[in-house]
């Protein structure tokens, strides 16, 4: 994960924007700003808005409602001249039917830049993204992969004081794109290139956002560090698309000690308090809750919460499993194989479903 970042200013912004498409709006940002050097990763669901939001901010289509603002200043009548001092990578690479080398030259020389200076600048960046062996290689041969470094390299060459990144990786193998996130990341860091990155997975804008934003039906739902979006949604929308696969309503009985108590079903729950509210949605991630054989008292003793159950579902997925506890409300854990086999898993077989009072994130209601 990147370090937080504080900029000096703001880059880039939106404001009161307004996107319909007949009768449905499909984007409605009352505001949004990006600070110089920020990366800002948009994370959300499928038509959710984002690809049409960075649309907006790119100035590739002009608001119907509300503004963008460079630099504080609207950037009405100044789209073109700005549009030159950004870039955009979109998922599919958008390569030239010529070499390497002359597609990351191509912005260049629309640019006008001189062709000694247009060279070293497109070597140096098709270097710098582990590709320059390639540069006299046909776009027509590339992987995706090295079509992908390429188009990376001719934004980057441009020097861009925006750039925009429309799920550049979404369609290439998880090694494929780990390798070049790890490399963006590090050219980010180097660069301080103020950057709106659109994906929809959570570990790609965790290792490169400076903040996150949730965007769910066209709006902003949460903003924030990553740790925070993805460890404390704001509401139960934003928690189910981040990974939270526990939701169950509940009451508070009793508070103490910096923890509370709560009532779901029949079962208490101990939470860390988190303010004053009397009734919330328990939520739990997957990944923390744990299963152990009823009566097994002595597996993980710091465990606080220990809610007797059947399990409804078993879904093996690879190394681990996904598994549905019926606790009077269903409670998701995400085991090894290897558990699962030891505990003699299966649907119907009756377990303790465990995780800490740490582990418990309160949305109150």
């Amino acid at each position: 994960m990147v370090q937080p970042l504080t900029p000096a200013s703001t880059k880039l912004s939106v404001r009161g924007l307004v996107v319909r498409r007949g009768p449905r709006t499909i984007l409605d940002v009352p505001e949004l700003a990006v600070g110089s050097g920020e990366v800002l990763a948009i994370v959300g669901p499928n038509g959710a808005g984002k690809t049409t939001l960075v649309l907006q901010m790119a100035l590739l289509e002009r608001p119907e409602v509300g503004a963008v603002f460079f630099e504080d200043q609207t950037v009405r009548g100044r789209e073109l001249t700005l549009r030159r001092r950004m870039a955009v990578v979109f998922q599919e690479p958008l390569l030239l039917d010529r070499p390497a080398l002359a597609n990351v030259e191509a912005g260049l020389r629309l640019r006008g830049v001189g062709r000694k200076e247009r060279r070293e600048r497109a070597l140096r960046w098709l270097g710098r993204f582990g590709v320059e062996q390639l540069a006299r290689r046909s776009s027509r041969t590339l992987s995706g992969g090295e079509a992908q470094r390429v188009s990376l390299a001719r934004a980057f060459a441009l020097e861009p004081e925006v750039l925009f990144l429309d799920e550049p990786f979404s369609a290439l193998d998880t090694p494929t794109r780990a390798a070049i996130i790890d490399d963006l990341a590090a050219v980010l860091a180097e660069t301080q290139t103020t950057t709106v990155l659109v994906t929809h997975d959570h570990d790609e804008a965790a290792r490169l956002g400076h903040r996150v934003a949730v965007m769910i039906g066209g709006r902003i739902r949460q903003i924030g560090q990553p740790s925070d979006v993805f460890g404390a949604p704001a509401d139960e929308h934003v928690a189910a698309f981040v990974g939270v696969e526990t939701m169950a309503p509940a009451k508070v009985i009793s508070r103490g000690g910096g923890l509370v108590v709560l009532r779901a079903g029949s079962h208490d729950i101990e939470a860390v308090d988190a303010g004053v509210f009397q009734r919330a949605l328990v939520c739990l991630r997957p990944e923390e809750v744990g299963i152990a054989a009823p009566g097994d008292h002595e597996a993980d003793s710091s465990v606080r919460n220990r809610l007797q159950g059947r399990v409804a579902r078993v879904l093996r997925t690879g190394a681990d499993a996904r598994v549905e506890i019926d606790c009077g409300f269903p409670v998701i854990a995400r085991i090894t194989r290897r558990s699962l086999d030891e505990l003699g898993i299966e649907p119907g077989s009756p377990v303790v479903a465990t995780f800490k009072a740490t582990a418990v994130h309160l949305i109150p209601r």
